[in-house]
């Protein structure tokens, strides 16, 4: 079973950046769409930013546009997210979801942190 490993969070001042990795233990075929999603304490996962394989579309959430960036990457590392600008409200558990013809996988998280 193929597992997702996400790198990169940390402790960062409010408008600094962060780029979060998302390794592969081996490679997954006909992936149909890539996500990152975050949860803060005691609220809900939300997806943050989306990769749609097959139209090639991007997507993400109002309070990331324009400071985030997803992009796609190699088998190894599928996915990327470039967090550009942080706020103290980015502060989250990060997580990346990849949805593939052979089925979901999900990492654990990494630690985003945005505090002075």
């Amino acid at each position: 079973q193929v597992q997702l490993v996400e790198s990169g969070g940390g402790l960062v001042q409010p408008g600094g950046s962060l780029t979060l990795s998302c390794a592969s233990s081996g490679t997954i075929f006909e992936i149909h769409a890539m996500h990152w999603y975050r949860q803060a304490p005691g609220k809900q996962r939300e997806a943050v930013a989306s990769i749609f394989t097959s139209s090639g579309t991007h997507s993400y959430v109002d309070s990331v546009r324009g400071r985030f960036t997803i992009s796609r990457g190699t088998s190894k590392n599928p996915v990327f997210l470039q967090m550009n600008n942080l706020k103290p409200e980015d502060t989250a558990v990060y997580f990346c979801h990849v949805v593939a013809k052979s089925g979901n996988y999900w990492g654990q998280g990494t630690q985003v942190t945005v505090s002075s």
